[in-house]
């Protein structure tokens, strides 16, 4: 093989190896609403239409992490005012008081969302919500983690640290 071809090979690997390495981006509604996932975050479901969903596992690389889904939702629907906007909220409020063993964590740092843990399949997992109104859109982020991962208090930083930065991006 002459040197140039092995050279024009190896950018071309490297190029594509640091693109799988970058963010990805998430378009919902229509464009209006865009975000930036981190590269490990896997799409699990996607739903559209007038309530759009993305689904996305956060692998927990412990034990844990094969009977525990780490997850992260973003859900949007088209709302015509406010109040409906407050009706979206109040009935995802609602389904989440309904959990077994919903116990509120802390008060929220922010307005507008929902810091609880609640159980499934007998695991303590911990839920962090966000709501926003946004150019005719009521937006949901549901972080879900267990509460105690095998993974680690690293582990359980950075998706903390992952759903923070959906956060800002999305208000």
């Amino acid at each position: 093989m002459n040197p140039l071809r092995t050279t024009t090979l190896a950018i071309v690997a490297t190029l594509l190896l640091a693109g799988t390495a970058h963010a990805t981006e998430v378009n919902m509604a229509g464009g209006n609403i865009t975000f930036d996932t981190p590269a490990n975050w896997l799409p699990i479901m996607q739903t559209e239409g007038d309530t759009e969903a993305q689904v996305f596992q956060v692998p927990d690389p412990s034990p844990t992490g094969k009977s525990s889904l780490a997850r992260v939702t973003v859900t949007v629907t088209r709302v015509p005012d406010i109040s409906s906007f407050h009706q979206f909220m109040a009935q995802a409020t609602a389904k989440a008081l309904a959990l077994p063993g919903y116990q509120q964590d802390k008060v929220p740092p922010v307005p507008n969302s929902n810091l609880y843990t609640a159980q499934e399949n007998g695991t303590a997992f911990s839920y962090t919500e966000h709501y926003w109104f946004k150019r005719g859109y009521a937006i949901q982020l549901r972080c879900v983690r267990p509460t105690r991962s095998q993974a680690g208090s690293n582990w359980q930083a950075e998706f903390d640290k992952g759903c923070a930065a959906l956060a800002a991006q999305l208000k």
